[in-house]
């Protein structure tokens, strides 16, 4: 038995999507940056990469700069905002990605920068009272917002469209982490208010290794890596041109997918939270239900010594779920997003579902969870 629910972390490559990749793992091999026929075999393959993924996330090519993930784009945006644009002050949220929380937190420690907290919900999603009333306390034109638009740990989505307008209205810089949404969801990068976006392919069953970086192209930062004049002097060093093919590849089907996929990992969330709750009755759920991403499901079990122990009891049975976000499993004191969000002492258990997953796959979990808390 090997099952893995475990897609919020990260997801299976689509066959597909390796089938693009190939060629430029093996053939065409080229540096980008040469000017002879395979290097601009290279580049031509860059650029139609960056034109079709534009196209799907409705902005202008000139706007997307591939990275090497999601965390480089954020540390590149965030001390960008600091360093080009004058921001003296960040707003961000206590259950943000570490990508941005410690990126934020180290800015203001190095730089001298104001950071402010927004208070959230119990379901996760931002207290827009309270935003409004951290944007009172700022600058304007010297403010950078950044909070993401959905959860990685819950799932829980934001309304940024909202929270973008308000940053209109003050002269905010907006950066929101859409790493969690980016192939998931039907994003017109044009018509949602903005400045800065973060993504990363390995979430949609794309590549490691390969992220995105969206800068409006009313704002300009200086780069965070330096070196080569690479992405158009944004982002230093040789391009992985078989990942970036491989991300245009992954978000072009994941998009063909979308609705379908939602609508499946949809009905697997319900059906594994009408389990849980039927088998565990003393479980309650982390975010919610309605506003959050079809495919995760973050529940806390009772505290316990086997409950404790459930995610690597699962584990030797050859189920993979999560503890919550996979960057900081092995991290000393749990999660700090269920740290805020319960005062319930229990166990956190995100469960999240792909395309691939089954109800079968379902019911060995609460079989073998059954059977490890007996």
């Amino acid at each position: 038995m090997n099952i893995y629910l475990d897609n919020a972390a990260t997801t299976a490559l689509d066959a597909r999507v390796l089938d693009a990749m190939l060629p430029y793992l093996q053939s065409e091999y080229g540096n980008p940056s040469s000017i002879h026929g395979p290097g601009r075999t290279a580049r031509l393959a860059i650029e139609e990469s960056r034109k079709k993924v534009a196209t799907l996330l409705d902005c202008a090519p000139a706007e997307i700069f591939f990275t090497s993930c999601g965390t480089e784009s954020t540390n590149t945006i965030l001390n960008g905002a600091v360093d080009s644009l004058g921001c003296s002050h960040i707003i961000t949220s206590p259950i943000e990605h570490h990508a941005t929380l410690f990126t934020a937190e180290n800015i203001a420690k190095i730089k001298g920068v104001a950071l402010l907290f927004v208070k959230h919900h119990n379901d996760g999603t931002i207290d827009l009272d309270d935003f409004q009333r951290c944007l009172s306390q700022c600058p304007q034109h010297k403010t950078l917002v950044s909070l993401m638009h959905a959860n990685n740990e819950i799932g829980t989505i934001n309304q940024i469209e909202l929270i973008g307008e308000y940053c209109a209205a003050h002269g905010a810089f907006f950066h929101s982490d859409m790493v969690q949404t980016v192939g998931h969801k039907s994003i017109s990068l044009k018509q949602t208010p903005v400045h800065f976006a973060s993504a990363s392919a390995h979430k949609f069953h794309g590549p490691k290794g390969t992220g995105i970086m969206y800068i409006n192209g009313s704002v300009k930062i200086l780069p965070y890596i330096i070196g080569g004049g690479q992405e158009r002097n944004m982002r230093a060093g040789t391009e992985n041109v078989a990942g970036i093919v491989g991300f245009a590849s992954a978000l072009a089907f994941a998009l063909d997918d979308m609705e379908a996929e939602n609508q499946h990992t949809a009905i697997l969330k319900d059906y594994c939270w009408k389990q849980l709750l039927e088998t565990f009755p003393a479980i309650s759920l982390n975010g919610n239900l309605s506003e959050a991403l079809p495919r995760v499901l973050n529940i806390l079990m009772p505290l316990s010594e086997k409950a404790e122990m459930l995610q690597m009891a699962l584990d030797i049975k050859g189920i993979a779920i999560s503890g919550g976000s996979a960057c900081s499993s092995g991290a000393l004191g749990g999660s700090h997003v269920i740290n805020h969000l319960s005062k319930k002492a229990g166990v956190p258990l995100r469960i999240s579902f792909s395309k691939w997953n089954t109800t079968e796959d379902v019911d060995q979990l609460i079989k073998a969870m059954k059977e490890i808390m007996e």
